[in-house]
């Protein structure tokens, strides 16, 4: 195994590539030229959790966070391999390399990052140094964009995924779980469920102190697997459903609006979605 290192200066603050290194939206762009549809599953990039880096057919490398100190240092500890997801940490192949790390360094001056990515590099894997350039290419592209980078929440919900589709859709469900907090309520949904049809959802404080509503038209819409809209001011919305066995992942990325601040924002999407997160795993 060898050391691999590469750098890069980005012109945005470390907020904005720590954002764009590992929020799932934009991780899938960066990493895209080492496999089309590459994605990882995490508990939040938590320090001590295992993650998968997968390919789009469920093989690729298992993982744990060695070290996440935000908008500092993100570093991985390789344990071995998934395939057709089936996890191999023992085999004499993966003993080989286990325990290779990859560690990136973010140090900032004048508003521009510097990015530093440390690696461990067997034989098997030397043909990714020539694609890294396309990565970091990318990475940069998203990271300078700010602000204007889609926000991911993401939610493990313990009820398989036709049962979550239902919640999801069906207006008598979206009513008891379409708000971000006791003090709210949705006294009216109303949904088209295909491609161009509309949907409405009326989110309204219980006092009645202030009310609005949150709709879109849909763009695509494939059951059981994702649900694309545009909200009445064109911003964008893709919302998956991955299924795992009786579990289902539901990620939603949406465009951010230039009124509030992302983490404002993006805290909002994430209470309504563990909000139906609670509702689909009672009812299930």
């Amino acid at each position: 195994m060898k050391k691999f290192n590469l750098s890069a200066t980005i012109d945005a603050p470390k907020k904005n590539v720590w954002m764009a290194l590992w929020e799932d939206a934009s991780y899938r762009q960066w990493t895209s030229p080492f496999m089309e549809g590459s994605y990882a599953v995490t508990e939040n990039w938590k320090e001590g959790t295992k993650v998968l880096f997968l390919a789009p057919g469920g093989s690729g490398m298992v993982s744990m966070v060695a070290a996440n100190k935000p908008e500092q240092f993100m570093s991985f500890k390789h344990l071995g391999e998934v395939t057709d997801g089936v996890e191999d940490t023992s085999s004499d192949k993966v003993k080989q390399w286990a325990g290779a790390t990859e560690n990136y360094t973010l140090t900032e001056k004048d508003g521009k990052t510097e990015l530093n990515i440390e690696m461990d590099i067997s034989e098997e894997w030397e043909h990714l140094e020539k694609t890294w350039p396309a990565a970091l290419g990318k990475l940069k592209e998203l990271a300078e964009a700010g602000n204007q980078s889609p926000i991911t929440v993401i939610a493990e919900i313990e009820s398989p995924v036709e049962k979550v589709w239902e919640y999801w859709t069906a207006p008598e469900h979206i009513v008891q779980w379409c708000y971000a907090s006791d003090d709210w309520h949705a006294p009216l949904a109303e949904n088209d469920v295909r491609n161009g049809g509309k949907f409405k959802t009326v989110m309204a404080a219980k006092d009645g102190s202030y009310s609005f509503d949150f709709g879109g038209e849909y763009t695509e819409v494939a059951k059981h697997k994702v649900i694309s809209y545009i909200l009445g001011d064109g911003r964008k919305v893709d919302v998956h459903f991955e299924k795992n066995g009786d579990k289902t992942r539901v990620i939603e990325t949406f465009d951010p609006e230039q009124t509030n601040s992302r983490e404002l924002q993006r805290g909002g999407w994430q209470a309504i979605l563990n909000n139906f997160k609670k509702y689909s795993e009672k009812n299930s």
